[in-house]
């Protein structure tokens, strides 16, 4: 797909601090792009400096081909909407909407007209002359989201802007923004920390990790092939191993450790090297049994580890247990209980294991 938003060698600088270090991203028109990270990644200060509230130390910022890296916000085509609604609050639900057209100077029916049709495509129909303290968070995230597309921007540009309504309404929003998104064909992206909402809501997620792009992708590839411990561990593979491992050919020979059976994994579409490394997994992608003498026999196509059951508790759906490798744990998820004090074995498959070399 050809970058219709190109974000090229961007840097930007706070003091001595580099916050974002060269980066380099493509968006096309109509996609919907996740900056998914933790806190203090860079995701925020990226999106800010799209919308050209940062001006980058380096890089260039260009929209459909046309460098707006030096241009204003106003001027770049594109609509924020901000994590805490930044509604006026003395005035209408009308009035906020209508805000950004009042300031282009739009003639006042075809103003009126485009706030009608925000406020029917968003469900606010009725809602017209509250204020934003009579409405409910969803309501006022409605409101906000109304006024930016409002202006029909290019690009949509939200912050974290689920991250105040409570968990009920966060779905049913998360859902409706990425429908309208699709519905309206416009090129949005979107910062989150929250790993399912960009996973559900976006074509491509961009993960961030110390003011770089650790990985790029669609939500299967960077759930099904993180490219480092770092992407595996972020997208939900908190168990963690080591393993010494010797790489030949199409082959990665596991060999024997306190708590894991000798291996034969496949190398294919892995990075690791010959050495000390590191595997994750899911506590969900692997299966729990009662272990016997004959548990760390030698296995093909699956990693063996033999632990002690701690802690066993019901979430809903599936039994979550604390197993223990010497000082090591693992959660891990069955269909039954397993005993407090039992010895278990927890055969992980190797398509559920991410192996990469320990740094």
């Amino acid at each position: 797909m050809g970058g219709f938003l190109e974000i090229a060698e961007t840097r930007v600088r706070y003091g001595e601090v580099e916050v974002l270090k060269g980066i380099n991203l493509s968006v096309a028109k109509g996609e919907f792009v996740a900056l998914l990270g933790s806190s203090g990644c860079g995701k925020t200060t990226l999106l800010r400096t799209i919308a050209g509230f940062n001006a980058p130390t380096s890089g260039a910022i260009r929209v459909g081909g046309r460098d707006v890296t030096r241009q204003p916000p106003d001027k770049r085509g594109m609509a924020l909407v901000f994590q805490s609604y930044a509604l006026w609050p003395h005035m209408t639900v009308d009035q906020n909407i209508g805000y950004g057209l009042k300031l282009r100077r739009a003639p006042n029916a075809a103003a009126a007209a485009r706030v009608a049709e925000m406020k029917a495509l968003l469900g606010l129909d009725a809602l017209g002359q509250r204020k934003p303290a009579a409405l409910s968070g969803g309501q006022r995230q409605r409101v906000a989201l109304g006024r930016a597309l409002a202006i029909n921007p290019e690009i949509l540009l939200l912050d974290e802007p689920l991250s105040n309504l409570d968990a009920r309404i966060r779905l049913t929003v998360r859902h409706e923004i990425s429908a309208l998104q699709r519905r309206l064909g416009i090129t949005a992206v979107h910062v989150t920390h929250d790993r399912e909402e960009a996973m559900v809501m976006a074509d491509r997620i961009v993960i961030m990790n110390g003011g770089d792009l650790a990985q790029a992708g669609t939500p299967q590839e960077v759930y099904n092939r993180p490219e480092s411990d770092f992407v595996a561990a972020f997208m939900g593979a908190e168990n963690i191993i080591d393993l010494d491992v010797h790489v030949s050919g199409d082959r990665i020979e596991v060999a024997e450790g306190p708590h894991n059976g000798a291996a034969s994994l496949s190398a294919r579409g892995r990075t690791a090297a010959s050495g000390r490394a590191i595997a994750r997994f899911r506590s969900e992608a692997i299966d729990l049994a009662p272990a016997d003498d004959t548990a760390l026999t030698a296995s093909t196509g699956s990693l063996a580890l033999k632990g002690i059951v701690e802690q066993s508790s019901y979430p809903g759906g599936t039994w979550r247990h604390v197993v223990m490798l010497g000082s090591s744990k693992l959660i891990v998820d069955a269909e039954r209980p397993f005993e407090t004090g039992s010895t278990v074995l927890v055969r992980v498959p190797e398509d559920a294991l991410f192996i990469f070399a320990r740094t």
